[in-house]
C-alpha cells in the first residue's frame, strides 16, 4: 500500500525539480533523505519536506508499518499554473515571460508495494 504526500504551487520550474526527484525514485526512504541533504540544489529542502510528510502519513495510516523498510515507490513532478509577467524593454516595448510553478508528489510504500500497485 503506497501512501502519498504532495506539495502544490511550489515556485520552481518543473524541469529543475525533476532533476532532484529523479535522484530519489526507487530508493529507501532513509537513503533518499540522505541524498536530499547532500545534494546542492535549491529545491532539495522542499522535496525532503514532502518525503518526510509521506513517511509521517504512512506512520499515521498504519501503526505496524516499519519506517526503515519504506521505499520511494513513486516520485514525480507535474507542471503547476504559470504566472505571466511583463518586463520593460527598450523603446517602450514590453517583453512577456512566465514564472513557472510545480506540483511535487512523493509516494512511499513497503517493498512489495510496487508490484501490487501496477
Amino acid at each position: 500500500m503506497a501512501v502519498k504526500a504532495e506539495a502544490r504551487h511550489v515556485r520552481v520550474s518543473p524541469q529543475k525539480a525533476r532533476l532532484v526527484v529523479d535522484l530519489i525514485r526507487g530508493r529507501k526512504a532513509g537513503e533518499a533523505i540522505t541524498i536530499l541533504k547532500t545534494t546542492n540544489k535549491g529545491i532539495c529542502p522542499v522535496v525532503e519536506k514532502v518525503l518526510r510528510s509521506a513517511i509521517a502519513n504512512a506512520e499515521n495510516r498504519n501503526e505496524d508499518v516499519d519506517v526503515d523498510s519504506l521505499i520511494v515507490v513513486e516520485a514525480y513532478v507535474n507542471e503547476g499554473p504559470r504566472q505571466r509577467r511583463v518586463r520593460p524593454a527598450p523603446q517602450g516595448r514590453a517583453y512577456r515571460y512566465q514564472r513557472r510553478s510545480s506540483h511535487i508528489v512523493v509516494k512511499v510504500g513497503e517493498k512489495g508495494a510496487q508490484s501490487k500497485e501496477g
